[in-house]
């Protein structure tokens, strides 16, 4: 069986694309929940306003002991007039519930922007994979795909949900905050603007550390779900041969890089939130000695009220600078995402669609390589198969015989020769016509978590009627088993039919296939796994089957075909020979020399 080329897997190319282009990008997912966002946003808005009003408080307090004629609060909506004793804790009660308020409005509404967010980021991504071409998952390995949908969407979730919480409130505090000192003392406030600068310069650098360690951390952390998806989907293979330390090490050494890549940012997240903290608290110190400088005719309690809101500045601007770790993440992430979901989807030119095509496979001088490859897989194919006709492909594995099969349904797109169905090149169909007229069997059964019934009943055939899906098992000859099992067609057969032996996965997989009542039949190797007896059965079925069909069958064992209109012998992607069995026995060539080969190594295993 030809396979494409598949070249090492790396991690995203790092892209020239902006933080904020990426960022605003995001948002677009974010505009059907653009007011749940302005909810979050006046939330915020009032939690921000909060914190100085508590600075506030302490001016009428200190005030109140240090000059007892102030004991009457004046200019002060709600509270003019009141006596100090009385209205500094209930002022204290008020802030504390219209904080409350704010919070509850930020982080609710906001939580529903992220998470809705979230879930049409993932959707998008996941429906991108079902319209990505062949090509592209046979240059991907399936760990970096799913960790791009699990890991790498959980970043974008920091980035979207306490990411943005801490910029949006933590700076909207910081606002507040410095409009309230800018009222209080406008010149010892621009003295703290001054070290602006040096704070940005420093978050500046860290963000692109992170963002460089966190493509890193991605990539490490697809090489640890791929080790680890191969190891579950093989465990029957590294139990019977032993390659249980391999594994092992082998996850070991791919968990360990990831640990230590995590490590990496977490030693730049602890080197640069306490450089910036002894950077802000400088500026607090150079601020203090100002104030004892330049105290001038302000009262004790403007001076403690300034003091207590520039040391609340602090804090917002240390979560802030944590978080860029976090957007880092999310952006990489983001970066991640967007660079599957701008690949482009599996090519769709046609326009033709028929209700039924009578089945009538025309290839000629059909050429083909896979992208990257450097050798022709087929080279000038050319035959035709008559509806109800049955084409059988032999040849050596490697020969080019299931790369023929692929193009026919355009699960890769030729760009020499012809596929013609019905005088219509498949190109010319739209793919979903072009494939509900094709039935395909390959000897990799692909079954899924469900019921025996809705795996046959799969896709376009739910909600087929349960005689139909009963007649389709008993054509495939899938009855036997399956009336044996305990809930018979109702029977959940595990992840990929694990419950199943690998004739009974078969057998359903033929059962799919006649349920879907399609004009042209592709058998790859489709009774390969099956025993004997079984096979002579399923033989008798498919002859049945393949009445008024055309079908094209790839087969290993000889005896499957003999009664095939047109027996086509494939050789390093040519045909070298075609006939029906008793003349290409005659001729004593390349056929004549398989069938030779195979019957003296059955005759010798009897």
């Amino acid at each position: 069986m030809s396979t494409p080329p598949v070249p090492p897997t790396r991690p995203p190319n790092p892209s020239n694309t902006s933080s904020l282009r990426i960022y605003l990008r995001l948002l677009t997912y974010v505009r059907p929940f653009v007011g749940w966002f302005a909810v979050s946003l006046l939330g915020y808005m009032i939690f921000a306003s909060s914190q100085p009003m508590m600075a506030g408080i302490l001016k009428y307090f200190v005030d109140g002991l240090t000059q007892p004629s102030s004991a009457v609060i004046r200019g002060v909506p709600l509270f003019d007039g009141m006596e100090l004793l009385y209205a500094v804790p209930l002022m204290l009660v008020a802030i504390a519930a219209w904080q409350g308020v704010g919070a509850y409005l930020g982080n609710y509404y906001l939580a529903r922007v992220s998470l809705g967010l979230i879930d049409s980021l993932r959707r998008a991504l996941f429906d991108s994979l079902l319209r990505l071409p062949n090509g592209y998952f046979d240059q991907s390995n399936s760990g970096h795909l799913v960790s791009r949908i699990t890991y790498n969407v959980t970043m974008v979730t920091g980035a979207a949900t306490d990411a943005i919480k801490t910029v949006v409130r933590e700076g909207l505090t910081i606002v507040f905050l410095f409009a309230y000192l800018l009222w209080m003392n406008w010149k010892l406030t621009l003295v703290m603007l001054a070290i602006l600068p040096l704070i940005g310069v420093m978050v500046s650098s860290a963000s692109r550390k992170f963002r460089k360690q966190s493509r890193k951390i991605q990539a490490s952390m697809g090489d640890v779900t791929h080790v680890a998806s191969e190891t579950i989907q093989g465990y029957r293979v590294v139990r019977s041969f032993g390659g249980e330390e391999y594994e092992s090490r082998r996850f070991g050494e791919a968990s360990q890089d990831n640990m230590a890549r995590q490590l990496r940012m977490v030693k730049t997240a602890a080197v640069f939130t306490p450089s910036l903290q002894l950077v802000t608290f400088s500026a607090m110190a150079v601020l203090l000695f100002l104030v004892l400088l330049l105290r001038g005719d302000a009262t004790a309690g403007d001076l403690v009220a300034y003091i207590t809101a520039a040391g609340l500045l602090p804090k917002p601007i240390r979560q802030l600078s944590e978080v860029s770790s976090t957007i880092q993440k999310g952006l990489a992430g983001a970066e991640s995402i967007f660079e599957q979901l701008d690949q482009p989807v599996e090519p769709d030119s046609g326009s033709i669609e028929r209700e039924r095509v009578s089945g009538r496979l025309e290839v000629r001088d059909l050429s083909f390589r896979y992208p990257g490859g450097d050798l022709d897989v087929l080279d000038g194919v050319s035959f035709t198969a008559e509806p109800g006709q049955m084409i059988a492909l032999v040849g050596r594995s490697g020969s080019g015989k299931s790369t023929l099969a692929s193009l026919i349904p355009r699960f890769y797109h030729h760009e020499r020769g012809a596929i013609l169905i019905d005088g219509v090149d498949v190109e010319d169909y739209t793919l979903r016509n072009l494939r509900r007229h094709i039935a395909l069997v390959t000897q990799h059964v692909t079954l899924f978590n469900d019921t025996v019934a809705n795996n046959i009943a799969y896709g376009d055939l739910a909600g087929a009627p349960r005689e139909a899906i009963e007649a389709a098992a008993e054509a495939a000859y899938a009855r036997e088993f399956i009336d044996h099992l305990p809930q018979g067609l109702d029977t959940v057969v595990g992840e990929n039919g694990v419950l199943l032996s690998g004739g009974q996965r078969q057998r359903l997989a033929i059962a799919r296939a006649v349920l879907k009542d399609a004009p042209l039949l592709i058998l790859d190797e489709a009774t390969s796994a099956l025993d004997t007896e079984s096979e002579r059965h399923i033989q008798a079925a498919l002859d049945r089957v393949m009445q008024g069909r055309t079908t094209l069958v790839i087969a290993h064992r000889l005896s499957t075909i003999e009664k095939a209109d047109q027996i086509l012998v494939m050789e390093r992607g040519c045909i070298v020979e075609r006939g029906t069995h008793a003349e290409l026995l005659a001729v004593g060539g390349h056929y004549a020399r398989l069938h030779a080969v195979q019957f003296s190594d059955a005759d010798a295993a009897g």
